[in-house]
């Protein structure tokens, strides 16, 4: 058991709200919750296993599906493992498994789970990352600093 929120959260506690963002990026289907099939459509290329122990991480009332305040609870309350959770994500998006979410990893992403976004916008979201236009993508820290806003 981890001691404290603020020793735990991947993510500063401020930026809580924010998940909103991420939570729905997931949310494939748009009905306040994350089932299989959302991430199986968001991460066509992942292996069943890895979307199953997803959803099992996070369902801790066991109704099948993640709903919002499973997945904050996820990522930040006494869950040591949350960050194991983040990096099976992190994998399933870094399409091409060089270790980094790039410009195509992140639109392809993006577009498999119907959000339209335009070049620049996903250039901000790599450059928020820590990355930049010439670079070939974000690691697992950048990525978390992606999904903290």
């Amino acid at each position: 058991m981890c001691p404290t929120r603020a020793s735990t959260s991947l993510f500063p506690a401020t930026n809580i709200s924010d998940l909103h963002s991420a939570f729905q990026l997931l949310d494939a289907d748009r009905d306040g919750k994350i089932s299989y099939q959302d991430l199986k459509s968001s991460y066509a290329d992942a292996d069943d296993d890895v979307i199953c122990s997803m959803i099992t991480v996070a369902d801790s009332n066991n109704d099948g599906y993640v709903q919002y305040h499973e997945f904050e609870n996820v990522l930040f309350e006494s869950n040591c493992n949350s960050s194991d959770v983040l990096e099976d994500v992190f994998k399933a998006m870094d399409g091409d498994g060089d270790g980094k979410v790039g410009f195509r990893d992140l639109r392809n992403y993006l577009i498999s789970a119907g959000f339209e976004v335009d070049d620049d916008e996903i250039k901000a979201m790599i450059k928020l990352g820590g990355g930049d236009e010439t670079d070939d993508g974000v690691t697992f820290a950048g990525f978390v600093k992606i999904l903290a806003v």
